[in-house]
């Protein structure tokens, strides 16, 4: 199993003096870190590359930064399908600059975009298309692409493992695969463990968190039917900690999270991990709350 964290649990914005962020990632015994990019996150791919090779690290890449949102794989327009398809294949390609493995998320179509309307006949096969030339496009690079459902209130195209899986079939791609975000799907799916085996091999990883985006445990999601149904599919790949830093300002007020779940990543990370690895080795589950206190936190 490969442990990580998402950048947003100690940066808004990813840049070459956030370097030491990696050896943290290091110290709290993680094996991976994903990068939220986008637009506007201005860094020199080859300083993070090498500083992460450097201490082991492996790197995954999202766009949590600036997306256009006429970049979309699922417009109605066919115009804003082929921007959708070049601006993330300049993201693919900056992967491969960081020498990232993967790059994850909502790739279909574009967080926030919800179309209250019964689905048009030609949606799903005009965004698998979009898909199969950014997967194809992804293996020449070295980069996995993977698609993340998210809930209805993010996305009208893939709120459940069954649509993830329709899109996948219809693409026709052996280079793409699917994030599990356990926040996601708390809105979207009664059955968790039935949830993981309709992925089945095609699960590349997870996003590990609460209902309300705090630290893994204690909180609503069914964590024994999830280590349960990852163990029955022998799952072995990447395990990864999400959330917004609260403790940094406004960060996360701005992205829609108004509770003080994340006042300080490392004993984030600590926490999380602790709990991850214990549920996944068949352990008993460590008891806790689901959020703390900043000053519990920080004491």
């Amino acid at each position: 199993m490969k442990y990580g964290a998402h950048s947003y649990i100690f940066t808004e914005y990813w840049s070459d003096e956030q370097l030491h962020i990696l050896d943290t990632i290091v110290e709290l015994g993680l094996d991976c870190f994903e990068i939220g990019i986008g637009d506007d996150i201005v860094y020199t791919p080859v300083l993070t590359r090498r500083h992460a090779e450097a201490l082991g690290l492996t790197l995954i890449v999202s766009p949590g930064g600036l997306w256009p949102v006429e970049c979309d794989l699922s417009a109605d327009d066919p115009a804003d399908r082929a921007r959708g398809l070049a601006w993330h294949k300049r993201q693919v390609a900056r992967a491969a600059e960081l020498g990232a493995v993967a790059y994850t998320g909502a790739l279909y179509g574009h967080p926030g975009v919800v179309k209250r309307r019964v689905p048009p006949a030609d949606e799903f096969p005009r965004t698998a298309e979009g898909l199969a030339r950014l997967a194809e496009f992804g293996s020449g690079h070295g980069v996995s692409i993977v698609i993340e459902p998210m809930s209805h209130f993010r996305t009208h195209l893939v709120n459940t493992p069954e649509q993830a899986m329709r899109l996948i079939r219809l693409a026709d791609q052996p280079n793409l695969t699917v994030l599990f975000d356990t926040y996601h799907m708390i809105t979207e799916v009664r059955d968790f463990a039935k949830a993981i085996h309709t992925i089945g091999d095609r699960l590349w990883g997870l996003h590990a968190c609460e209902n309300d985006r705090g630290r893994p445990g204690g909180g609503l999601v069914p964590w024994p039917s999830i280590f349960s149904a990852l163990r029955e599919i022998d799952f072995d790949s990447y395990m990864l900690m999400e959330a917004y830093n609260s403790g940094s300002g406004d960060f996360a007020v701005r992205r829609g999270m108004f509770h003080d779940v994340c006042p300080d990543g490392r004993a984030f990370v600590q926490m999380g991990l602790q709990f991850l690895t214990e549920g996944i080795s068949g352990r008993s589950d460590p008891p806790g709350q689901c959020c703390r206190s900043r000053d519990e936190a920080n004491g």
